[in-house]
This record gives C-alpha cells, sequence and structure tokens, in this order.
C-alpha cells in the first residue's frame, strides 16, 4: 500500500491519479485482463481506462516540460486505494498534511470534451433484522422472518427513488446538460434521473439458518447516490423507522460535491479542452463518486479530465484509444503551463 507524492511547488496546482483497479476475471476478454496489449488504435487491459492511462498521460506531460525546462510546474499525487474508499490513499495524504488546499485536476476518465466538476453523494449502510424462529412450515402464520423484513424496507427504499430534491436553476441547467452528454456516451435512457434522484443497490444479503426454519438472522447492506438537494440525516432517519425489527450498524455518507464553474481551475481546464480536441466544450456533473469528494471536503477546489472509453469502465475487454491518451497529455501540458504563468495569466 505506497502512496507517491512529489514535493510541493510554487503554483499551487495538483495533479492527481489512482494506480489500483478493480478485480478482473479471465472470461469473456479478447485479450487477457492484465496482459497490456497494445495494437494500432487501443491499449487493452484492467484500468487502461479507470485510470491508469490517466496517469500515464499525466507523466507523458511532465515528462514533456521536463525536457524542455528541467521542472514541472504542478505537484503530483499517485495513491494506492480509491477503488475502496481511500483509507490508505489520499485520507491517508491529508491525515498526514501531505497536501496542501488548493487547485486539483483528477485524471480520472470522462468524456472528451466534458471535464467533471461535480459528483453525486454516497451513503452505505448496513442493517441487521431480527426474527422470530419457528418452522418453515406455519410461516407467515407463526414466525417472524428476518429475511421478510430487510424485504419490507427495501419496498420502501424503491418508493425513495421516486422522490424529487430541490435544486437552483444554475444547477438544474448544468444537470441537464450533463444528462445528454451522459445519455450519449452510456446508451441510457433517463440519464436525467440518475442524476437529479435517489438511486439505490441492494448489494449483499445475508440471512437465515436453514430452509425450513422462519429467518432468526439477515444482513442487508445498501449504497445510495445522494443527489444535490436531498438531507442525508432525514434518509438515515426515514431508513431507520422504517426498517422495523432492524437497525442500522454501519454507515459511511458523503454529501454531493461540485466546484463553481466559474472557477479558473475549470475556465482554464476547459479552454485547454477545447484548444486540443476542438467542438463545444463545457464541464458536467456525474453520478459516480472518487477522490474528488475528499478533496473538496478539505477546501480543494477538483475538476476531473481524463482519458478512457468510457462504456468500458470496470467492464470487460476495458480499454483506452493511444489518440485519447496523447490528447490529455497535451492537455495536462497545457494546464501546467497556465499555472507556472508560461502562456498568459490566469483567467
Amino acid at each position: 500500500m505506497s502512496n507517491l507524492v512529489t514535493d510541493r511547488t510554487g503554483t499551487g496546482f495538483l495533479l492527481c491519479g489512482h494506480v489500483d483497479v478493480v478485480p478482473a476475471l479471465d472470461t469473456g476478454w479478447i485479450y487477457p485482463p492484465f496482459s497490456g496489449t497494445t495494437d494500432d488504435r487501443y491499449v487493452h487491459g484492467r484500468g487502461s481506462t479507470d485510470m491508469k492511462g490517466g496517469c500515464a498521460a499525466i507523466l507523458a506531460a511532465c515528462e514533456a516540460l521536463v525536457d524542455r525546462d528541467g521542472t514541472i510546474p504542478a505537484m503530483l499525487a499517485f495513491v494506492c486505494d480509491e477503488e475502496t474508499g481511500g483509507e490508505n490513499g489520499i485520507l491517508r495524504l491529508l491525515a498526514d498534511h501531505a497536501l496542501s488546499p488548493g487547485d486539483c485536476l483528477i485524471a480520472e476518465p470522462t468524456p472528451a470534451r466534458h471535464p467533471t466538476i461535480g459528483q453525486k453523494g454516497l451513503c452505505r449502510v448496513e442493517l441487521e433484522f431480527s426474527g422470530t424462529p419457528a418452522h418453515g412450515s406455519l410461516y407467515p402464520a407463526v414466525g417472524v422472518s428476518a429475511i421478510m423484513e430487510a424485504m419490507e424496507l427495501l419496498e420502501y427504499v424503491k418508493d425513495l427513488h421516486d422522490r424529487e430534491y430541490p435544486v437552483d436553476e444554475h444547477l438544474k441547467e448544468i444537470m441537464s446538460r450533463s444528462a445528454a452528454v451522459l445519455g450519449e456516451e452510456f446508451r441510457i435512457k433517463d440519464v436525467s434521473n440518475v442524476l437529479k434522484k435517489l438511486t439505490f443497490n441492494p448489494g449483499i444479503i445475508t440471512g437465515g439458518e436453514k430452509s425450513n426454519v422462519v429467518a432468526q438472522h439477515c444482513t442487508l447492506e445498501l449504497e445510495f447516490r445522494i443527489p444535490w438537494g436531498c438531507f442525508v440525516p432525514a434518509l438515515i432517519s426515514g431508513i431507520s423507522s422504517h426498517a422495523r425489527n432492524g437497525r442500522i450498524v454501519l454507515q459511511e455518507t458523503h454529501n454531493p460535491s461540485i466546484t463553481d464553474p466559474s472557477h479558473p481551475l475549470v475556465v482554464i481546464t476547459c479552454n485547454e479542452v477545447e484548444r486540443i480536441c476542438g467542438g463545444p466544450v463545457f464541464p458536467i456533473v456525474q453520478w459516480a463518486a472518487s477522490d474528488a469528494r475528499h478533496l473538496r471536503l478539505r477546501g480543494f477546489n477538483v475538476i476531473q479530465y481524463g482519458p478512457g472509453e468510457i462504456a468500458s469502465l470496470h467492464a470487460v475487454n476495458e480499454r483506452v484509444t493511444i489518440d485519447s491518451l496523447e490528447k490529455a497529455a497535451l492537455v495536462y501540458r497545457g494546464i501546467m503551463e497556465r499555472y507556472a504563468g508560461m502562456s498568459g495569466k490566469l483567467s
């Protein structure tokens, strides 16, 4: 579990990435998932998009500046465990005061012309349900099933998805534009609902003792993605009050976060993306979580921009185009030059 952090620089600009990846089975892959096979167009393999491609593009940009000027006008941080929450990665660096608040770009994969300035919040809860055991042949006349208690809570959770939460008109416009971009990238209908509504996933449920015994115990692990306007304490309170014969034993919560779209970091990044990629460029928000949430909470202004085939994220046959790697490196180089004052003043 190693993190790599370079010395602080006078620009106060941080480039950040994670080097851990999610697991991958060999089944279904064109090339072995950890082969790193390269052809004329792609680099293939687990982590190529999320996000070793972004880390490689950062290093390529830094190499070009070192070869030219002998210095890197940015601080670099490569962390070890973003995919599992960041306890030993970005959170450790923040706890050790290895990073000072400032402007940060995380090289997470994004649509080519749309840096990400905000993410929905995250709430994970684990609940334990208790039942009254009895002979299974008599249920539901006799006994209380802990498994069915968990199922009743899930019915309540399903209803939560239908609620809408108030946001200001400016954020509503950003979410609408984001939905159009993300819907096209992921080929998902009703993406606007994914952004503006509470989404949930009952990831793990375990319980029961035997098929002919009414279950005395059940554990449910739930994950929510929190939209802007949703008050997390009220969500937790509602879950607790509807978990009959159940109690929350673990919880982790993070509020939605966003960087002001008018901030110089956002303006500079969008200008450099437009210079390299052309076409209309504007920032978006997304539903996934990243280390950005931890950094924003500690006073950082954060934007995400990086190379990748978004549809292959965490999927079989993950890959990244060589062209997107090269363009990302040019974007990072241009941003660093702006922060160093090499090609104009900050705007």
